[in-house]
């Protein structure tokens, strides 16, 4: 399937060491020509961190992209019916927005893009990355899993030894979960080993 001309939101949420992974993920979908409109919640917009400052990913983020960034809800709930979109993207997607997402809260530009694609009936693509998914968030998880219209980056655990409960999305994958979203599947498999030694 080609991705030219269609209208993928991208949601960034506060798993800040997850960044690099996602960036160049969201620069291949513009270079295969889609139209990209980036979604970030508070998290993203104020807290620096040790892996970098808002500003400057939120700088690296309109490098990739020249389309307005959506910061607040109020902006992002047109994106329903009056601006639909092709397909949602959130990743990365805390334990947090996981969350709230799967209990239908919506306190952030990037779950109001979420439940305003929903609407529409189109996909909702989630790059989990959260050290609690084999814990208390794993019934959060597996919710989300079986509800219509939402797909998941394939993932499995980072570090079983020494983050056994945690589990991240294999975001070199994200495009072609993109896809295969919008063709009405879930790319397979979806558990994967993504610990390497």
């Amino acid at each position: 399937m080609s991705l030219k001309g269609k209208h993928i939101g991208f949601g960034l949420t506060g798993s800040h060491c997850t960044y690099d992974a996602v960036m160049p993920e969201m620069e291949k979908l513009v270079q295969l020509g889609a139209k990209v409109t980036p979604f970030v919640s508070y998290t993203v917009q104020t807290t620096d961190t040790k892996f970098g400052d808002s500003a400057d990913w939120l700088k690296r983020i309109q490098e990739i992209t020249s389309e307005p960034i959506v910061d607040s809800i109020v902006k992002a709930e047109p994106f329903g019916p009056a601006t639909p979109l092709d397909c949602m993207v959130i990743a990365p997607i805390t334990g947090n927005s996981t969350s709230k997402l799967a209990n239908a809260l919506t306190d952030s530009p990037v779950l109001m893009g979420a439940k305003a694609t929903l609407r529409t009936g189109s996909p909702v693509v989630l790059g989990i990355s959260t050290n609690d998914a084999l814990g208390l968030n794993g019934v959060n998880v597996m919710k989300l899993m079986a509800t219509k219209n939402i797909y998941f980056i394939p993932f499995g655990q980072d570090d079983p030894i020494k983050k056994p409960n945690s589990l991240v999305a294999r975001m070199e994958a994200l495009v072609d979960t993109v896809e295969a979203a919008i063709a009405g599947k879930q790319l397979q498999p979806v558990l994967v080993e993504k610990f390497r030694d």
